[in-house]
């Protein structure tokens, strides 16, 4: 016999919430959780509405989606003391497992010199994240069980149980409800976990974010390495790489940034980059960079005068003028439209005129321009 759950819905929630909570703010959940299309903003809502509750999360997905980003979203809202203590539990022999998560005492084992916590009891006030749970050997999900149903734990050679206080949020790529079938999971533990489910989608299932979770993969690996430039990806790239069908989900896209961030340090990235050497890891020819002038958008979609336009109404009858100043006016305007449409959002608005969020930061910084411009 198979347990039966489904992710929550807002719907399922609402009524125990209220409707506010639903239209509440989540700034937080944003920054730690890019992403504003529906599937996301069904996540971070529910992240947010989880977070203050103790009871265990169970976030589901494929491998590589950032599941882990959900755990880290519920513990920094959660307003925990403790710290978040993540364990992967397909990295470790089951015998090694099991002394890292309840600890040891002086002499448990051969070599065991001295008294050592495990990792459930280091998340004591805080998360205590269980990666890879599927991967947990049988035999060691009975004691995962009874610490969750006692709030007990015991050393390895110990005697005396010591009493915890920590949330847990697991995660896993794998069919739980199969594998109980199966006889590999057991269904008390799976009861016992997914209180509270979320489902994490795949990059494919909300591709319209990859141009802000790409954005915000650039801005980590800047900060990682402060002073070298970082690539610009033009329309034609992000075409690109919206188009592709993504298997390893975000994972697969920060290799991708990896890649880009080493072979075109300050260079533009178009569409032939992306094919010849970003997904097959190639080294460009440098006599080939910036040949190809890189593709706008067409009027239509834009609403603006194409440079052909401006050429034909100009004409003969061009005016004196201060070219810069009048670049400056418009992309000032540009700017202060995109974010009156976007309420004041820069990743979203970066997204718009297809900038880098600190790009566009700098910008407005430059221009005087506030989120409210």
């Amino acid at each position: 016999m198979t347990t039966r759950f489904a992710p929550l819905s807002l719907a399922s929630v609402q009524g125990a919430a209220g409707p506010a909570a639903t239209d509440a703010p989540f700034t937080l959940a944003d920054r730690l959780i890019p992403g504003a299309s529906a599937p996301m903003r069904q996540v971070k809502r529910l992240v947010t509405m989880l977070a203050p509750a103790d009871g265990p999360v169970l976030v589901t997905g494929p491998s590589g989606s950032g599941k882990e980003l959900v755990a880290q979203a519920l513990h920094r809202l959660s307003g925990r003391k403790g710290q978040m203590v993540a364990v992967n539990c397909a990295a470790l022999p089951a015998e090694l497992l099991e002394g890292e998560l309840f600890g040891s005492e002086r002499g448990a084992y051969t070599g065991a010199d001295r008294a050592r916590p495990g990792l459930i009891e280091q998340a004591e006030g805080g998360t205590l994240f269980l990666d890879e749970i599927g991967d947990m050997p049988l035999g060691l999900q009975a004691k995962l069980l009874r610490v969750l149903e006692t709030r007990m734990v015991r050393r390895l050679g110990g005697t005396a149980p010591v009493r915890m206080d920590f949330r847990v949020v697991a995660a896993t790529h794998r069919d739980l409800e199969r594998m109980v079938a199966e006889g590999t999971f057991r269904q008390d533990l799976l009861y016992r976990l997914s209180v509270f489910p979320v489902q994490m989608p795949s990059l494919a299932q909300h591709i319209s974010d990859l141009p802000e979770i790409l954005g915000c993969l650039l801005d980590d690996l800047a900060v990682g390495a402060p002073g070298q430039p970082m690539p610009e990806f033009d329309d034609s790239a992000m075409r690109s790489l919206m188009a592709h069908d993504w298997p390893g989900n975000v994972r697969e896209l920060r290799t991708v940034a990896q890649r880009a961030c080493l072979l075109f340090a300050g260079r533009r990235v178009t569409a032939r980059e992306v094919k010849d050497n970003l997904f097959s890891f190639a080294v460009a020819d440098v006599g080939d960079a910036g040949r190809a002038w890189p593709q706008v958008p067409f009027s239509a979609q834009t609403g603006l005068p194409t440079a052909d336009h401006l050429r034909e109404s100009l004409g003969a009858g061009l005016p004196d003028l201060d070219l810069r100043c009048y670049l400056r006016d418009i992309e000032v305007a540009l700017i202060s439209a995109a974010l009156d449409r976007h309420e004041g959002c820069v990743s979203r608005a970066a997204q718009s005129l297809r900038l880098r969020r600190t790009t566009l930061i700098e910008k407005m910084r430059k221009y005087g321009l506030g989120r409210g411009a």
